[in-house]
């Protein structure tokens, strides 16, 4: 075991911090995820909103979300114009509890634009 689990930890942008007018544009691109053990660490955070944004967790087949399914309880609190500026929040998930290898974010719009990024925190099993 590393002695400095946060300096152990790599960042994986989920989806880059942007002004997102629908859920099309609030859905991430599927990371792997083979690489890590442990608890996966997910931030969501969101800036100047305008109505509301659903943030989830969905795990894939692939990079294009073929077979996305969402995650049990990977739900972040929904986000609107009495809570935002800057609102963050975070979602772990043990990483052996999932079934397929690749992991994504979809943040859905109700009313848009909301700006929001995301960022997947986690340990690789093995450190060079």
């Amino acid at each position: 075991m590393l002695a400095n689990q946060a300096q152990a930890c790599e960042l994986v942008s989920l989806l880059t911090a942007a002004s997102a007018a629908n859920t099309a544009a609030a859905t991430g691109t599927a990371v792997s995820i083979l690489k890590y053990e442990g608890d996966l660490m997910v931030t969501q955070v969101v800036g100047t909103i305008t109505g509301t944004i659903d943030g989830k967790l969905q795990e894939c087949d692939d990079s294009g979300g073929t077979g996305a399914a969402d995650i049990s309880g990977a739900l972040f609190g929904q986000v609107t114009t009495s809570n935002d500026a800057p609102n963050v929040q975070k979602i772990t998930v043990p990483a052996g509890s999932l079934s397929k290898p690749f992991l994504r974010y979809v943040g859905t719009i109700a009313t848009g634009p909301s700006i929001v990024g995301v960022t997947l925190h986690a340990h690789p099993k093995y450190v060079d």
